[in-house]
């Protein structure tokens, strides 16, 4: 028997297995997709709504947490694709959604020519009339089961995050950090926060950890990667490791070697922690799993050294 109310983890091919999700809410036959992955992976997502048993025309909401590819570079092919779906973005991401020519240079000027092939080739623009703001508190009615849409900056201006009361869970983007499935242990799982370029804040990220904690919730979903418990143990690692790395860039800056230094003590600080959690080989798994999140990271946190220092 179908589950007529059940939540699909999909993965959206991005990259590797286990990397970026979206997320398929269904209620009473109607359903919302939460995240869709970069335009190359709108087949991929498609075929997963198919094999879910979810009718394209069923589909009411395409939600996007924030406008950054990974989560919302398919919104324009499976909005064509998905002939009932309004897109619910952030008020800061809804231009990007409507024009995507800014979305698309920035991403080829940080990518290169080739890997924006690879990985975006074929992003479109969503016609207005199918797009809804979702500011803060705005509440998306599926089917008599209500998601409600917060603020929730830190990550990225444009981000917001999805209350599901029905599960009491959240759907949190990259507010709530990345955790691998592949760095679970017998401690349970591994986070660490998403720093990337190019709107980190720490205290806007605290604080947004803060308001999801604050509705007791019994999971949180990532987009990278799946369902964790433990909220509360997870938001106090993410707290801890923000102002750790808060204190990394702040010692690197001033230095010609910023962004070496800053990569070395993030995975420093990663593995070591990786190590304390009771992963196998800390050294190496970090490297293999987190390699591109260290960059990523740093990046970000640089990022962020120079707005402070033009802020005086």
């Amino acid at each position: 028997m179908h589950d007529r109310n059940a939540i699909t983890i999909i993965d959206t091919g991005y990259v590797r297995p286990g990397l970026c999700a979206a997320y398929l809410v269904e209620s009473a036959g109607r359903a919302a997709l939460i995240d869709c992955g970069t335009a190359t992976c709108a087949q991929t997502v498609l075929d997963a709504i198919d094999a879910a048993g979810v009718a394209r025309d069923t589909v009411d909401w395409l939600m996007v947490t924030h406008v950054h590819l990974d989560h919302a570079g398919a919104a324009g092919p499976l909005i064509r694709a998905l002939p009932n779906a309004t897109l619910v973005v952030h008020p800061r991401g809804a231009p990007h959604m409507i024009d995507p020519a800014k979305l698309i240079a920035g991403a080829k000027a940080v990518y290169g020519e080739a890997m924006f092939e690879r990985d975006h080739a074929g992003m479109l623009p969503v016609a207005e009339d199918r797009v809804v703001i979702a500011d803060d508190g705005h509440v998306v009615e599926l089917a008599g089961r209500p998601l409600l849409c917060i603020d929730t900056p830190g990550h990225a201006l444009h981000h917001y995050s999805v209350w599901d009361a029905a599960t009491r869970s959240w759907f949190a983007g990259d507010t709530f950090g990345l955790s691998y499935r592949e760095l679970d242990t017998a401690n349970g799982a591994f986070i660490l926060p998403t720093t990337s370029p190019v709107q980190f804040d720490p205290e806007q990220m605290h604080a947004s950890i803060d308001r999801l904690l604050a509705k007791s919730p019994v999971s949180i979903r990532v987009a990278h990667y799946g369902e964790v418990t433990e909220c509360a143990r997870l938001a106090a690692d993410l707290h801890a490791q923000i102002d750790a790395m808060v204190a990394i860039a702040r010692d690197a800056h001033g230095h010609a070697d910023r962004h070496a230094r800053i990569v070395d003590a993030l995975t420093r600080l990663y593995t070591g922690r990786a190590a304390a959690h009771g992963i196998e080989g800390a050294d190496a798994r970090v490297q293999e799993i987190l390699g591109g999140d260290i960059e990523i990271n740093a990046q970000g946190l640089g990022v962020w050294l120079d707005r402070q220092a033009r802020a005086g």
